[in-house]
């Protein structure tokens, strides 16, 4: 309010961030790192000197992506009257879309390579940010850097009202007296993500494998926490929120050299007087895309691991050390080292009528500790590798789910080109069909395969060639196929209907 004392807090004296899995996204789906929907909870520590009356409170550097709906501000003395979002950050778009019908310095250079004259003349932008650079000279209205062997930028030589360097969330409170005091700011911020990647080394002469898991962090604020007390979350909380129907919005600005029929013309105004001086923002040439967030992809080996605690139905992984979560980045830290982990290769496929294709590969094993596990599995990418003579080789890539301790695991790596799977009719009748589903191994090795007999509503499985189990109410056929060999299994399907 007018009048009212403006009390600017520039940073937290301590930050703890908790990232939440994209709620959409399946546990063994990659994140998409240009897109992330997933989310934090911020917490901040502060220290304010509040004067006595009503004030406005500025908390500088919160996350960009920060839902202020969500804060919640604690150690207040009379509490929160109101709260503000300062959303138009400073950016490439935001910069030339406040700078309409203001003057700005049309820095011109004529000829290739830097070779020809440099001239500057001000000019009023006179068209959004979308499309052309429309600019308004003393020579009339031209589209800038639109060939002709010139190169133009804009130089601004203001600062527009309304545009903050830094995201800014403000709140007004009201102290009987003045007292400094020690805040908690917490709020949810959408953004970031995370994810588990996992690297298998298989080795074939003991069938056991060695499993490294890395937790990857990734932001796509424009704030740096650092050296936070760092944390994130398995399973899947449900959550909804608006801004994830919203478009990417990402500070560029693109301009191009043409006009759209549907823009009306502009309003010509006399160009306002010129500003007092004031230090020159230079901006890139108009035909340049000007980004102002870059993604770095950063992915630092950290030597300490993250350690695994109960929050309530979900899990919780905490970084011991203080880590940085750096704008617009990703990272890896440590999460678990696991030592002869006994996986066993299975081939498997689903055995329909007239079936032809290949089989799929899936590592398979129970996590306990009996088999080298016996550890929460939040999901995620899974790469594996075997030793070749003397190089270390990719065999698959996959992902699994998120597994508790003592499920059964499952990780699926692909089709194999050397295991075939074929079912064919060899009868029929009334009511019936016979088939023969044949395996054929074109490996060196034999192979443990699994096909799960698919049936109709009401059909049901009679006389098959060998005893069947049952997996997940399905039929399912249990074999090892010899060494460039073939196993066949012949049963019957019965249809009342």
């Amino acid at each position: 309010m007018a009048g009212e004392p403006t009390v600017l807090s520039a940073g937290p004296d301590a930050v703890g961030v908790t990232i939440y899995r994209a709620p959409d996204r399946d546990a063994d789906t990659a994140m998409n790192l240009n897109w992330l929907e997933g989310y934090a909870l911020i917490t901040e520590t502060r220290t304010v000197e509040i004067p006595a009356g009503a004030a406005t409170i500025r908390f500088e550097g919160v996350a960009g992506g920060i839902l202020p709906e969500s804060a919640l501000v604690a150690g207040l003395p009379s509490g929160v009257r109101e709260k503000n979002l300062d959303a138009d950050l400073l950016s490439a778009r935001n910069l030339y879309a406040r700078a309409y019908g203001r003057p700005v310095i049309l820095r011109r250079q004529r000829g290739k390579d830097g070779k020809g004259t440099l001239t500057e003349e001000r000019a009023v932008i006179r068209s959004a940010p979308d499309g052309a650079a429309i600019v308004q000279t003393k020579e009339g209205f031209e589209i800038a850097d639109c060939g002709r062997g010139i190169s133009d930028a804009l130089v601004y030589t203001e600062m527009p009202e309304g545009l903050s360097a830094k995201p800014t969330l403000s709140v007004r409170t009201e102290s009987t007296a003045a007292q400094r005091a020690t805040i908690t700011l917490s709020y949810l911020a959408w953004g970031f993500d995370w994810q588990t990647n996992y690297v298998v080394r298989l080795n074939p002469a003991t069938g056991k494998a060695d499993m490294m898991a890395w937790v990857t962090l990734a932001s796509s604020d424009p704030t740096s926490f650092v050296d936070a007390g760092t944390a994130v979350v398995g399973g899947k909380l449900d959550r909804e929120d608006a801004r994830e129907d919203q478009q990417e919005q990402d500070g560029e600005l693109v301009l191009h050299c043409y006009l759209r029929p549907q823009v009306p013309a502009p309003m010509v105004a006399p160009p306002p007087p010129p500003p007092a001086p004031a230090p020159v923002m230079m901006m890139e040439a108009a035909d340049i895309v000007v980004t102002a967030q870059r993604r770095a992809n950063i992915m630092q080996a950290a030597p300490i691991k993250v350690t695994e605690e109960g929050l309530g139905d979900l899990k919780l992984y905490r970084v011991p050390i203080p880590t940085t979560v750096a704008a617009n980045a990703q990272k890896q830290v440590a999460m678990h080292e696991l030592k002869a982990v006994k996986f066993k290769t299975w081939h498997t496929a689903d055995l329909w009528p007239s079936m032809d294709g290949n089989a799929v590969i899936k590592l398979r094993t129970r996590n306990r500790k009996e088999d080298g596990l016996g550890v929460a599995l939040p999901g995620g990418p899974v790469a594996v590798f075997e030793p070749h003579g003397g190089d270390l080789l990719l065999v698959g890539q996959g992902g699994m789910r998120d597994y508790a301790v003592d499920e059964d695991v499952e990780v699926t790596l692909g089709t194999s080109p050397q295991v075939h799977v074929a079912v064919t009719e060899t009868g029929s009748g009334k009511n019936w069909t016979d088939y023969e589903a044949k395996v054929s191994n074109a490996n060196p090795w034999s192979v443990t395969f699994e096909g799960n007999v698919r049936l109709g509503d009401g059909e049901k499985l009679e006389r098959p060639s060998t005893q069947l189990t049952r997996k997940f109410g399905r039929p399912t056929w249990t074999v090892s196929v010899p060494t460039e060999g073939e196993a066949i299994l012949r049963y019957r399907v019965t249809d009342p209907n």
